[in-house]
Parts: structure tokens; C-alpha cells; sequence
């Protein structure tokens, strides 16, 4: 069974102000191409279609419009399940209706379970295990013992072990920080003041594991594959070669994977120097972030980097940054500390004295709360 892993499209994300949504669209009509090319037997997409649980208008219309050409132009079934950025009742919407046409959504909880597929050589349960937060996992399956990540997936697994066929190859697909994986700063972290990282052993049993949430495409172990986002989103993602995963499912359970790069619309790139000499460079429309050497003033920076890079999009001026005596580290950015981090150095900055691990605990429910 040949099988084409994506995840993490994040159709709708504000990248600097920037609606990213005409880039997620180009690189999608690519994904349409591809997919009428290879004719996979299966698509799926490990969670995180949208970047927020109520999302524009326009990106739902643009995830409309691609999986009905999958399905319905394509005949390609396709599974699809939440993300920690989707909202999982609005995923799953018509989930039942939609599996008649081959579209198959796994919003909640009380959703998951197998939906078997076949190929020449026999049927595949593929295992959808949308993401959900220990609290949720908590209350759907009524086990109080469930308080962390590892435990709301162990307890999810469990739950939908009967629902698969013995002897039948198996493929997962969830939403997860699976230990020993490498993670960038676009993510959103699963909990507060943690990683909330799980188990790649909790899919023992498993031929193929199709993994979302990380954006770097990467292979955890023998089994267990992260696709990656479909375009970076963050600064930080810059060295990542995006791509999604062919799985070549054999049918005696054995996986090979290839990578198939993609081709964004525009390039997201970091320019380092002094501020005039990066004046003289060639005019591009790539998503720039300039890092600037120079030590003094200058005069409205950014309207003039844009007139070389009309898409120039953050200034870092690593040079002025704060010492070691202020309330964050040299050159570190507030904007890419964890909140709860940003409040303990706040905190200490003005009671003179670190946060207890009660009021540590305290200010994370809130920011958890708050987040969700």
C-alpha cells in the first residue's frame, strides 16, 4: 500500500502580520499535482489542519476545495485527524457522512478507532488517534488516572485496541511529541512548562506510525515518522527542506519512505550584516529577517530594508541587546521564552525571590486555561 503522510498545514496562520494563506495555497495545488500523479492508495494528515480552533473564512474554503479534489476528483481516501490547534468538534463535524465519500475526519476522542483500507494484498487498519489534552482524555474515557500526555495516549491506544484485526497490518496516526524527536520554535508546546513528550514504545505493534506536529521532517525510529509542516513557519525553520512522506507499506508490514520535496511560493530567509551593505544586495520578495551588526541608530530601518525586500518581515539587532544584569539572558528574545519561563524571570526581577512550586503550578493551570 502506498501511502502519502503530510501533516501540519496550518492553513490560516499570521506569520508576522503576513496571511499566509495564498503561499498555502500554491504549495497545496502542488500536493493536488502530486497526488494525481503518484496515485496513492491512502492519504493521510496527522493533525493540525487550521493554526487556530476558529479559523478564517478563507482557509476553510481553501481546505474544502483541496479535500474534495482529493476525494472526489482524485477517488484517493483520504484521514485526516485534530490537531492541538484544531478544534475537535469542528474537525469531526459530518465525519460519518463524509467516510461514505472517503473522506474519513477524526475530530474527538469518542471518534477514533480503525478505519480499515485495502490494497492487492489485504486489508490495513489505519488507527486514528487525534490529539487531545490528558484533561479531555480524562473525561471522555472516564479515567481519573490519566494526568499526563503519556498516560492520555497510553489510555487512547487502549481504548481502540479492539477495534483493529489481529493479523491485519496496522498503521497509526497521531498528533504527539514523541521522545528524542527535534522540535523548532513555531510549534506550540502540548503543556505548560514541559514537553509534554511521549513514548515512541506506547506504538509497539504498529507497522507504520504517521506523526504530526513536529515540523522538521524526520524519522524517530524504524517505524515512526514525522511528515513536517508544509511550508516553515518560523525563522528558526529556515535550514528545514519541507517535504511529505511516501510510504511504501509491503505486505508482509515492512515500510520504505521516500521524501518529496516541496516548492514554496517564496523562500524564508535570515540576511546578516551591516544594514547598508545589505541595502546593496539583489531586490528579492522572499520572507526576510534581517540580523543587523550595526551599533547605532538608524533611521526608519525597516521602510527602507523594504524597498530591497518588500517582504522583509523582523530586524534583529543582536548587538543592543540587554546584558547579563538585565531580566533576560544576553541577546535573548521575550518573544521566544515560554510564557511561564517569562513570568518566573518577572517575577524574580521584582519579588527579589523565585516562584514555589505551588505558585509555579498555580500560574501554569492559568496559562493553560487561558491558551486553551
Amino acid at each position: 500500500m502506498r501511502i502519502l503522510h503530510t501533516s501540519d498545514w496550518h492553513l490560516g496562520r499570521l506569520f508576522h502580520q503576513v496571511h499566509l494563506t495564498e503561499d498555502q495555497a500554491h504549495v497545496l495545488e502542488e500536493f493536488v499535482t502530486l497526488a494525481r500523479e503518484e496515485k496513492p492508495d491512502a492519504i493521510v494528515i496527522a493533525g493540525d489542519l487550521y493554526d487556530r480552533a476558529v479559523p478564517p473564512p478563507e482557509a476553510v474554503e481553501l481546505l474544502d476545495d483541496v479535500l474534495t479534489r482529493l476525494t472526489l476528483d482524485l477517488g484517493i481516501p483520504t484521514l485526516a485527524i485534530a490537531g492541538n490547534h484544531d478544534s475537535a468538534e469542528r474537525v469531526g463535524f459530518a465525519g460519518k457522512l463524509l467516510a461514505e465519500r472517503g473522506l474519513y475526519l477524526v475530530g474527538t476522542v469518542a471518534q477514533q478507532g480503525a478505519i480499515t483500507l485495502a490494497d492487492v494484498h489485504g486489508e490495513v487498519d489505519f488507527v486514528a488517534l487525534p490529539y487531545a489534552s490528558p484533561e479531555a482524555v480524562r473525561s471522555a474515557l472516564r479515567d481519573d488516572a490519566v494526568r499526563g500526555h503519556e498516560q492520555a495516549l497510553a489510555a487512547q491506544l487502549a481504548q481502540v485496541a479492539g477495534s483493529a484485526t489481529p493479523g491485519r497490518r496496522r498503521v497509526a496516526i497521531a498528533h504527539a511529541f514523541v521522545e528524542g524527536a527535534s522540535h523548532s520554535e513555531s510549534e506550540r508546546p502540548l503543556t505548560v512548562g514541559g514537553t509534554g513528550c511521549v513514548s515512541a514504545a506506547l506504538f509497539e505493534g504498529f507497522d507504520y506510525v504517521a506523526l504530526g506536529h513536529l515540523h522538521r521532517p524526520q524519522q524517530v525510529d524504524a517505524k515512526a515518522r514525522y511528515a513536517g509542516s508544509l511550508l516553515p513557519y518560523s525563522f528558526s525553520e529556515v535550514d528545514h527542506s519541507k517535504s511529505v512522506s511516501m510510504v511504501e507499506l509491503s505486505a508482509d508490514g515492512s515500510v520504505s519512505v521516500e521524501e518529496i520535496a516541496l516548492s514554496p511560493r517564496r523562500v524564508m530567509r535570515v540576511i546578516e550584516g551591516a544594514f547598508d551593505d545589505l541595502l546593496m544586495h539583489p531586490a528579492s520578495d522572499d520572507y526576510v529577517l534581517a540580523r543587523l551588526s550595526d551599533r547605532e541608530p538608524i533611521l526608519d530601518a525597516m521602510a527602507r530594508l523594504r524597498r530591497v525586500y518588500p517582504n522583509a518581515l523582523q530586524i534583529e539587532r543582536p548587538a543592543l541587546s540587554r546584558g547579563a544584569d538585565g531580566p533576560l539572558p544576553a541577546g535573548q528574545d521575550h518573544r521566544k521564552v515560554e510564557p511561564l519561563d517569562l513570568f518566573e524571570t518577572f517575577y524574580q526581577h521584582v519579588a527579589g525571590e523565585p516562584l514555589n512550586e505551588e505558585q509555579r503550578q498555580e500560574v501554569g493551570s492559568a496559562i493553560e486555561e487561558a491558551t486553551r
